[in-house]
């Protein structure tokens, strides 16, 4: 079957017959579907082109959305990337943080250790120096002990033993004649 177009209308030519219709009603109404005709195909046009735009937007739109989900991805990626690289760097930051605590604890040891140590040297030394002086006294003690020559004990009353002075200075006691230095640090 054809298309009738309104051109096919307007150039139809019917045959005559006796008792046909009314001429003028019949151009009449193939003058108005020719109208009608020709208004359909009028917007069957507007329409096609505005369907072509349409077509040619929603291309522009696809295009534009399959950008917008390009660049979405390569966001969410890169702020992955971002995310992970910050949790590294922390990770990083926490362990160089840990590691100079640790240094500055076995610093810190080492002082206590070496503080401990001059603390037991200068003990000793002290418990060295009391021995020498016990040991020095003893002797002199002797010494005044001894009989004198004519025979009697001669046991005078031993000096004052002055306090170890704190500054390091020599001790010097004075026990009759004989004078000895000791130094007591």
């Amino acid at each position: 079957m054809e298309k009738i177009t309104p051109i096919d209308i307007q150039h139809k030519e019917f045959k005559r017959a006796l008792q046909g219709y009314d001429r003028t009603d019949v151009d009449r109404f193939l003058d108005d579907v020719i109208e009608t005709l020709e208004d359909y195909a009028q917007d069957r046009v507007a329409l096609q082109a505005e369907i072509a735009d349409l077509k040619e937007r929603i291309s522009h739109f696809k295009a534009m959305e399959e950008s917008l989900q390009n660049t979405l991805v390569l966001a969410q990626r890169t702020a992955d990337e971002v995310k992970a690289s910050a949790h590294k760097e922390a990770d990083l930051i926490r362990e160089q943080a840990r590691m100079a605590a640790e240094r500055e604890v076995a610093t810190y040891n080492d002082a206590i250790s070496e503080v401990r140590r001059e603390e037991q040297r200068s003990r000793d030394h002290a418990e060295k120096a009391k021995s020498e002086l016990r040991s020095l006294l003893t002797t002199h003690l002797a010494l005044l002990e001894r009989e004198t020559p004519n025979g009697q004990a001669a046991t005078p009353a031993p000096p004052p033993v002055p306090a170890a002075p704190l500054s390091g200075e020599p001790i010097q006691p004075t026990l009759g004649d004989d004078t000895t230095r000791i130094t007591v640090y």
